[in-house]
């Protein structure tokens, strides 16, 4: 396999006039995220979760603000950030639908109820719809390989998985 190599040194990044990270949530890390670690690095994670949490996803403003904050490399945020499959660092649709490919949910048929999503939603995996509704991803195991083929929707856990039961859970999503 190839490296692909990135202009990542002249690569402009987006901004936006406000910060991602406020003062409000450098308040809070400070008083209560920091103390937990014994170096800045250990609170990188949850701060991850928090602003995706926030916003959808972690936009590279942000990997900026938080490396500034916490006074580690850039490059040390984004390596986390892009390691971590449950990290967007890219926006995301208002549906993220997360199938598991672990051990457990392949022997139990996960790639049929992944290839259905998506012929079902028109996108391979990490792509996101045109409309902005739905987000597909292909994840590791999600932990629960006694009810595999599992997915997760957003923050939902759906178990057992058929074809139809998906088909149900995501017709029933407002848009």
């Amino acid at each position: 396999m190839a490296w692909i190599v990135k202009p990542s040194a002249t690569t402009q990044i987006e901004r936006r006039n406000e910060p991602y990270l406020t003062k409000e949530m450098r308040d809070g890390y400070t008083a209560d995220l920091l103390p937990r670690y014994e170096t800045s690095m250990g609170a990188l994670m949850p701060i991850l979760h928090d602003v995706q949490h926030r916003n959808g996803w972690i936009p590279k403003q942000a990997m900026e603000e938080i490396a500034a904050f916490l006074g580690i490399a850039p490059a040390d945020v984004l390596d986390t950030a892009s390691f971590y499959e449950e990290f967007h660092t890219e926006p995301t649709g208002k549906y993220v639908v997360g199938i598991c490919q672990s051990i457990a949910c392949e022997v139990c048929g996960h790639k049929a109820i992944l290839d259905h999503v998506r012929q079902k939603l028109g996108i391979e995996p990490h792509e996101t719809t045109d409309d902005g509704k739905f987000t597909l991803l292909a994840l590791e195991c999600l932990g629960s390989c006694d009810t595999a083929p599992v997915a997760l929707v957003n923050d939902d856990l759906h178990e057992g998985l058929t074809i139809e039961a998906l088909d149900a859970v995501l017709d029933r999503l407002p848009d």
